[in-house]
């Protein structure tokens, strides 16, 4: 079988694949027509986040059996176009689930205790001791939406706390012994932090608005490691402005292009611009899975998948 890659990867995922028997072609630069062009010769396809992968593609890619996308979202692949030509779907949540639950523990802890302000100011040589005075996680309620593989390793990395864990998911009965399934108005009800664990989908995009937040109970923390569109960063911003949203930490943003390499090319919009200013935001360039050993971890997952069901 004939793969193609069209984003690098950790060197293992070619050099197992090679090993089991695959031919290995690699293009990292030819444009998304030129692959079009190219992809009836090839039974698989490794991707990241390049370019979107529709149904313009998939009809070209006649002899197609499989895609794997070295990442843990399927977004920017129409999946229903791509199963109906019944070609194998990959993914690897399990490839950076610790590394997305460590850096979403990393951001709450570090708006809690006013690390990011702290810091700047130390480097300025402000001296500030009750002006960074932080709070104190124990005793809180953590509210998840989306308890699959990241909602699952960050709600273990807060087991060492004194905390309560809500979670609330689309599926039934995903709660286990780190987390207790409620409602989504429980959540809101009862919630001191929300943290997001949901895929890009037609229930998520624009999800957290201006209703959604205020329909919360108590003023409330944000992390968001997800997908950043799930945000409407105006709405964000008027919370933030207001109190009722009290930090956030952001991995993602919704001004990030479709592949996740790269933010706006044009003018600043304008909510970002307070963002960037606010000392009580944390915000980082969708980094949270992305770590020395999620990379191996991610492309070991992805070669263990296709071992599995074509070897």
């Amino acid at each position: 079988m004939k793969v193609l890659h069209l984003d690098t990867n950790h060197p293992l995922l070619i050099k197992q694949l090679t090993n089991l028997g695959f031919q290995n072609d690699e293009d990292y630069t030819s444009s998304k027509p030129e692959i079009e062009a190219k992809i009836a010769q090839y039974d698989g396809l490794i991707i990241r986040s390049r370019f979107s992968i529709d149904k313009s593609f998939l009809d070209a890619a006649k002899n197609l059996k499989f895609i794997g996308r070295v990442g843990a979202g399927l977004e920017n692949i129409d999946c229903s176009y791509a199963e109906s030509k019944n070609i194998y779907l990959i993914s690897a949540p399990e490839g950076n689930r610790n590394a997305v639950g460590e850096h979403s523990l990393a951001m709450l802890l570090s708006l809690f205790n006013k690390l990011n302000k702290a810091n700047q100011e130390v480097r300025e040589g402000k001296w500030l001791r009750e002006d960074n005075r932080g709070i104190e996680l124990d005793g809180k309620t953590i509210g998840l939406i989306g308890y699959g593989n990241m909602g699952k390793a960050f709600a273990k990395k807060l087991s060492g706390f004194d905390v309560t864990v809500l979670c609330y998911d689309i599926k039934d009965n995903v709660g286990d012994k780190h987390a207790i399934q409620v409602s989504l108005a429980e959540l809101q009800n009862k919630a001191d932090v929300l943290s997001l664990h949901t895929p890009q989908t037609s229930l998520t995009l624009n999800m957290v608005n201006n209703g959604f937040i205020h329909a919360f109970k108590k003023s409330f923390w944000v992390i968001n490691t997800a997908r950043g569109k799930s945000i409407v960063t105006e709405d964000l911003v008027t919370a933030l402005k207001t109190g009722k949203i009290l930090g956030a930490g952001l991995d993602v943003l919704e001004y990030e292009k479709a592949s996740f390499e790269d933010m706006f090319t044009s003018t600043m919009p304008e909510p970002f611009q307070y963002l960037i200013q606010a000392e009580n935001v944390i915000l980082t360039p969708h980094v949270a899975g992305w770590t020395i050993e999620s990379k191996e971890k991610l492309a070991e997952t992805i070669v263990d998948k296709i071992k599995a069901k074509f070897c």
